[in-house]
């Protein structure tokens, strides 16, 4: 596994940087990492606490390569799953000899490994800091030993690298984020190290496990990745009901002296302003058209994501909506934009937020919908659980076990009964205000409320949404009192899947390889075509 192997790269003598450690957006602890030099040495040191499900202390971590980065001592105590944790590996040129305890169990094992493996003992962030010094001397397609303390070593590969930018009030930091695989036996993980300008590791995220870490002096509630930047881009903040919406706002250049204008509503989650998804900056890109073609855009962080204020555990569809009532009203307000022009449109099941909204505002112009549900959210949930599980191809028996236990989940959210039967950690990510009401949320009663004109905007490829449910929105749409607002228009873009990118399958699973990352423009021209229609 041939690699061209650098010189370790300039680093701060007993620089320490500390960590938080999120699981699935959550802080679950911290880990404080800290690398010194001397002696022909180099030694990664650290020190923290991660809660359940990983349930780690460590009360000592240190990783001693020499100069060149063959490694040469391993040494962990601490606890895992509340069982004593003792970990010694020494290690030769071409051989590693661990001693392991935990709890009452001891063993010891030898393995063969290459020279200058890159030694990453499972949940620890401390020896990434190692990966953030060597990359930088890595070509894309390098493979690289790893052993994985103390179970063995394996396979890395360096997929791409992608320059990274986060802001905050301190200034802006640009990053270089590795994406990596690392063959572990019967399930390769792929992993994402961001690495700074002094080759130090700021962030590094495990594959799709939604185990994370970052760096605290770029994880403050008001740092932001810009990932994409379009001619007109602007940051400002919104007022909403007793704190502000952090937003972007896109203006056409040159800008007219009354501009209309369109609210970008995302699906939701921890999704940004971006409405970011396998790296594809979907709102960035679709701002920067929409404003090409004169209109003013806006895209916002959700209440309680990145740089907007309020909270999130207590919102639900009517909270979010009363948010886009609001950035309507702010934009009401602007000399520079026309009040009877704004439109809103949605992504995913942001359309239960839009919806909604449009039934309470008549500010409101027109409502695109954009790979929208068109049935309650119960039956979404349940219909996407079974196009995975088929997907997945297992044995009936699980997948009906699977369903069952989906069944049990919604019944528990929705009446607040059986919740003994769920899993602790599945009730935590479940018993939420916002799944709540977006179970219980219907477009066909929502809709008798939107007298606006509407778009229904869906790829033939959507495997995500099947295209069925802009059939069951545009009957929905059209079956509503007429009147010469309440129009309804249904646009099937053929060739493009869920994230509006043209699509071979329109499968997840071929999102990462497809050789096309920006919007389609047959979905940008049919939405400036509406857009225009509804003057």
């Amino acid at each position: 596994m041939a690699a061209p192997w650098g010189a370790p790269q300039a680093q701060e003598p007993g620089a320490t940087s500390r960590f938080f450690v999120t699981l699935r957006g959550v802080r679950i602890g911290s880990e404080t990492v800290t690398v010194t030099r001397g002696d022909g040495a180099v030694t990664i040191s650290a020190r923290g606490q991660i809660a359940a499900p990983i349930n780690l202390i460590t009360t000592k971590f240190e990783m001693v390569y020499s100069a060149d980065w063959q490694p040469r001592k391993l040494t962990i105590e601490g606890a895992l799953q509340n069982q004593t944790l003792m970990l010694s590996t020494s290690f030769g040129l071409t051989t590693a000899i661990s001693d392991v305890t935990q709890g009452s169990t001891r063993g010891s094992s030898s393995h063969d490994v290459s020279p200058r493996t890159v030694v990453l003992p499972p949940s620890f962030i401390a020896p990434y800091e190692v990966l953030a010094a060597r990359l930088s001397s890595f070509q894309v397609g390098a493979r690289f030993p790893v052993f994985i303390a103390p179970e063995g070593e394996i396979g890395g590969v360096l997929n791409k690298v992608t320059p990274r930018r986060i802001v905050n009030p301190t200034g802006t930091t640009d990053l270089r984020e590795y994406s990596i695989t690392l063959d572990r036996p019967g399930m390769p993980m792929t992993v994402l190290v961001s690495v700074d300008s002094r080759n130090r590791l700021a962030k590094v995220i495990f594959g799709e496990q939604g185990y994370a870490a970052i760096r605290e002096d770029i994880s403050t509630v008001m740092s932001r990745e810009i990932k994409i930047h379009n001619p007109g881009d602007a940051d400002t903040f919104i007022p909403a009901s007793g704190f502000s919406l952090a937003a972007t706002i896109t203006t056409p250049e040159p800008a007219p002296a009354r501009m209309p204008a369109v609210v970008l509503v995302g699906t939701q989650g921890t999704q940004d302003r971006d409405e970011t998804r396998y790296g594809i900056s979907i709102f960035g890109q679709l701002a920067g058209r929409l404003a090409e073609a004169g209109y003013f855009v806006v895209r916002y962080d959700k209440r309680g994501i990145g740089q907007s204020g309020g909270r999130a555990e207590h919102a639900g569809v009517l909270e979010y909506a009363t948010d886009v009532v609001n950035i309507v009203g702010w934009l009401k307000q602007r000399r520079d934009i026309d009040p009877k022009r704004i439109v809103l449109l949605s992504h995913g099941d942001g359309d239960a937020v839009v919806l909604t909204a449009a039934g309470k505002s008549k500010d409101v112009r027109g409502v695109a919908l954009v790979a929208a549900s068109g049935v309650t959210g119960r039956e979404t949930v349940l219909a996407q659980q079974k196009l995975v599980l088929d997907r997945l191809n297992g044995p009936a028996s699980e997948r009906e076990a699977h369903v069952a236990m989906e069944r049990r989940v919604i019944d528990a959210v929705v009446t607040g009964k059986g919740w003994e039967l769920i899993p602790p950690d599945i009730r935590r990510q479940s018993d939420t205000t916002w799944f709540k009401t977006w179970l219980q949320f219907d477009p066909a009663v929502a809709l008798k409320s939107v007298a606006q004109p509407l778009l229904i905007m869906h790829g033939d490829l959507d495997r995500e949404m099947p295209v069925s449910n802009a059939d069951r929105l545009e009957r929905l749409g059209t079956a509503r009192k007429a009147s010469s607002t309440t129009t309804t228009k249904k646009a099937i873009v053929p060739g493009v899947n869920h994230l509006l990118l043209a699509a071979k399958t329109g499968e997840p699973d071929e999102y990462d390889s497809l050789p096309e990352q920006t919007i389609s423009p047959a979905v940008v021209a049919a939405l400036v075509s509406w857009l225009n229609q509804i003057r």
